[in-house]
């Protein structure tokens, strides 16, 4: 990876290195940009497969992050920070103050919370070196639940568009990744009378779903490959690629993952073949409205979040519009209605 014109091609505007080798401290800070305010955006811990894997996901992530919080009308910028190391073993006290002092060190630029594979417990460990820091036990909490709600309120306004009708009883959803969000999604679809087909890299995520939400299981892989109205990406990045996107038998893809898609060429082979997607930074919006309550200073309330959460069901319907008005992708028109938010003009 040649970083410095990645950097310059994705319009990046600091990226820091955090090594601190006693707390076994490997992680990566990207700041995207504040034009809107300080960048928020979660800290990631993921064993990565090779160090530029790191690089190249903390580098997308904070951008979408910017593209998010514009569209969630948010006075924020777009960042975000990756540690490197397995979260079901690696994590302690002094692994997480280390990071909060490398995060302090950017004074204010950068606001982390938890994302995949942290927790509120982990922020807590931040929050005792730092002040910029979010999703505390006691004031927002876990975004996680409210993300899920915003991506099944995003899910209703496919449906909608899609079929006419937001009811989605005995819609199939096939929901990929039960994690936190994951997790939360498939209970509210349940509840909604959708039926679910889940995987998950973690044998006990899926018996609990299989149990609670009488769930089909099937394997990581086969997922790409069963009948579905909607397919929901709730884990990792980039898994609309090429070797998975003429497997896809769904309608809709709509789901809680960041990065959905492997590159923007992947929007337009979806619409080729007249799948629906909802661009990932829109539909997952939800744990940043959480999160930017807290930022903000004003009582959390979440009747206020509530409220707020109805935005991702109007961006989803001026970006379906707009995409079939232009002729454009879902994607793209996406971008567009951000980047005249967060953009300088002139």
């Amino acid at each position: 990876m040649e970083l410095f014109k990645v950097l310059d091609q994705m319009e990046h505007e600091e990226v820091v290195f955090c090594n601190d080798k006693e707390a076994g401290l490997k992680a990566i800070i990207a700041v995207h940009n504040t034009n809107l305010g300080p960048a928020l955006g979660g800290c990631r811990m993921w064993s990565y497969a090779t160090e530029e894997d790191a690089v190249r996901d903390v580098l997308r992530l904070s951008r979408g992050m910017t593209y998010k919080n514009a569209m969630m009308e948010l006075p924020l910028g777009g960042g975000k920070s990756v540690i490197i190391g397995d979260p079901r073993k690696a994590k302690s006290e002094k692994l997480f103050r280390a990071f909060g002092k490398f995060v302090n060190s950017l004074g204010g630029k950068y606001i982390t919370a938890e994302d995949v594979g942290t927790c509120p417990e982990d922020m807590k460990y931040v929050a005792m070196e730092t002040s910029y820091v979010a999703g505390l036990d006691g004031k927002s909490g876990d975004p996680s639940p409210i993300t899920a709600k915003g991506v099944f309120l995003g899910i209703k306004a496919c449906s909608e568009w899609l079929f006419g009708q937001s009811d989605i009883k005995d819609v199939v959803v096939a929901v990929q990744g039960l994690g936190h969000v994951g997790m939360s999604l498939a209970g509210l679809l349940y509840e909604a009378g959708a039926r679910l087909i889940v995987t998950d890299i973690y044998e006990d995520r899926v018996k609990e779903a299989e149990k609670k939400f009488n769930a089909k299981v099937v394997s990581a892989d086969e997922i790409y490959d069963v009948e579905c109205d909607v397919f929901s990406p709730c884990a990792l990045g980039a898994v609309i690629n090429e070797n998975t996107v003429e497997r896809l038998k769904c309608k809709i893809i709509a789901g809680a993952a960041n990065n959905q898609l492997k590159d923007e060429s992947f929007a337009q082979k979806l619409s080729e073949r007249d799948i629906l997607y909802a661009p990932d930074y829109v539909i997952n919006g939800g744990g940043v409205i959480n999160v930017s309550i807290e930022v903000s200073g004003i009582p959390y309330s979440m009747e206020v979040v509530e409220q707020k959460l109805q935005i991702i069901p109007t961006r989803l319907k001026e970006v379906f519009n707009m995409a079939k008005e232009k002729g454009i992708t879902t994607a793209k028109a996406a971008d567009m209605i951000a980047e005249s938010k967060f953009k300088k003009k002139g």
